[in-house]
């Protein structure tokens, strides 16, 4: 190891040992998702990846003497900021983004633009070992739901789509979440990214190639729903499910990979002889020689630092999580003008989620004209992990029902509006607020936003959701019969905000 390297490359060890005691939940957490959920398997090749691509320039980084610079430490701090916010609004891949973003740019501060731009591609790389994708599985829920029922009814098989539903001769078929794409969606950019840097030289043909990888797994997930819904037709349902399960989990990625590899092997232009970055590259460039003409800072300093913020924020963020709001001993739903508290008896068991939380309301109104509401309130102490009123599988739907995400419902002021559909034939319209504070949404990120404000300026206020739910019966319209209910709650968000206030108070 070359003189230069010594010091700087021990500072670096310190300082990322520092921040990974730090973060080591967040890095728990991700490599638990790696080894645990098919759609970041892909996740565990990332790390090696990054530092084959690393090793490939060894020869040029020898040649470089390493700087410490201060900028970096705003970089650091920036990160690490991050990384508080999605803690404490229990965001976990901003969280997880953060604990990434803080260990590279700790390399930056302590060994220096120059070396970071000699190996910029591997360093940005592992930006990806930050899980995601799950907020994309909706809004991938319904383009592949239009696509497949495009396809069923130009190949002739009369179908009808209700979101996410499609239903045909031989049965009902949804395009669940296992089903939207997500999980080859997310491998393949990964790959994508690498075949694009690694394998063009172009700028204009690594965009050609981004777009076509990004689009592919879309449309040929879209195709694969399609066959299934095809050989169902013929075969029937449960073979077409087997045939899915083999062919969808061994084959076809590999077959759509090398469809778009070989698509667009002719069209590589970088030769397997051409080295990633060279030295005369990185001395020449423009960007680090700007960076590195001001900046300069002891790598003792540079050290120390990185390890102070690191306490800072590690005490800050000690001192946030254990803010609670007080609440009442009891909770009771309150009687509302123009109705009366009526039996629990749903046509299917539905019962919303709310772990953690310190109390929890079921109850059913009926108002004279017959129209029947489900009002079901959640009242927390404080948000995180294990008690977070917008996490997955928390709220209307709950996971290991019958229940299934049909569509979003009508729109409404300060509420998440959806349809829920189960056993073929059960629907059910549940409209979600979320309050904290004067806020009242139906949004999980403001939810997460306002609660991140709180715990920033150490504030403890509840936060209290409340579901207010119809099922369709006959020809009931359940919008309209929430839509009376709300009449003599309130109609707009401050009106509803203010009644939940109410429920919480324990008045």
């Amino acid at each position: 190891m070359p003189a230069a390297w010594r010091w700087p490359l021990a500072r670096l060890a310190l300082a990322l040992a520092g921040l990974l005691l730090l973060t080591i939940a967040d890095w728990i957490a991700m490599a638990d998702q790696w080894w645990n959920v098919s759609t970041y398997s892909h996740v565990l090749f990332i790390g090696p990846i990054a530092g084959f691509l690393i090793w490939q320039r060894r020869e040029v980084l020898a040649r470089l003497n390493p700087a410490a610079w201060w900028p970096g430490l705003v970089l650091v701090a920036g990160a690490l900021f991050l990384w508080l916010l999605g803690t404490l609004a229990s965001a976990n891949t901003a969280s997880q983004l953060g604990t990434v973003l803080a260990m590279q740019a700790a390399v930056l501060t302590l060994l220096g633009p120059r070396v970071v731009w000699s190996i910029l591609f591997p360093l940005a790389y592992l930006m990806l070992l930050v899980p995601f994708g799950d907020e994309l599985v909706p809004a991938l829920q319904m383009v592949t739901a239009k696509l497949v029922i495009a396809l069923t009814e130009f190949s002739g098989i009369p179908a009808e789509i209700e979101g996410v539903f499609i239903d045909t001769p031989v049965g009902l078929f949804e395009v669940a979440e296992a089903c939207s794409g997500v999980k080859f969606l997310v491998a393949m950019f990964a790959l994508g990214v690498l075949v694009a840097q690694t394998c063009f030289a172009s700028w204009k043909r690594r965009a050609i190639f981004m777009a076509t990888a990004l689009a592919l797994p879309i449309i040929a997930n879209a195709l694969r729903a399609w066959g299934t819904i095809a050989i169902a037709q013929v075969q029937g349902i449960e073979f077409a499910e087997g045939f899915d399960h083999i062919f969808y989990g061994w084959v076809f990625f590999a077959l759509v990979v090398t469809a778009l590899l070989g698509g667009f092997w002719r069209w590589f232009d970088r030769s397997l002889d051409d080295q990633p970055v060279t030295l005369a590259e990185v001395e020449q460039a423009a960007l680090p020689n700007r960076l590195e003409a001001f900046g300069g800072i002891g790598g003792n300093f540079a050290l120390v630092a990185v390890l102070a913020g690191t306490i800072l924020f590690a005490a800050w963020s000690a001192a946030a999580l254990r803010i609670e709001a007080a609440l009442p001993a009891e909770i009771a739903l309150p009687e509302v003008a123009g109705w009366q508290r009526a039996d629990y008896d749903p046509q299917l068991a539905w019962e919303p989620r709310a772990s953690g939380a310190q109390h929890r309301l079921l109850g059913r109104y009926r108002n004279p004209e017959g129209r029947e509401v489900d009002v079901f309130i959640a009242l927390y102490a404080g948000q995180d992990d294990g008690r977070e009123a917008s996490a997955p599988g928390e709220g209307a739907l709950t996971p290991g029902t019958p229940w299934r995400w049909m569509e979003a419902g009508p729109a409404q002021a300060g509420a998440l509006s959806d349809w829920y559909f189960a056993l073929g034939s059960v629907r059910r319209l549940a409209q979600t607020h979320y309050r904290i504070g004067d806020l009242t949404t139906g949004s999980p990120a403001m939810l997460k936003l306002a609660n991140m404000r709180d715990r920033l300026m150490l504030r403890a206020r509840p936060t209290a959701m409340l579901i207010i739910s119809a099922e369709q019966r006959g020809d009931s319209d359940p919008a309209a019969d929430i839509g009376q209910f709300r009449q003599a709650i309130g109609r707009n968000p401050n009106e509803a905000g203010e009644w939940m206030d109410r429920i919480a108070a324990g008045s």
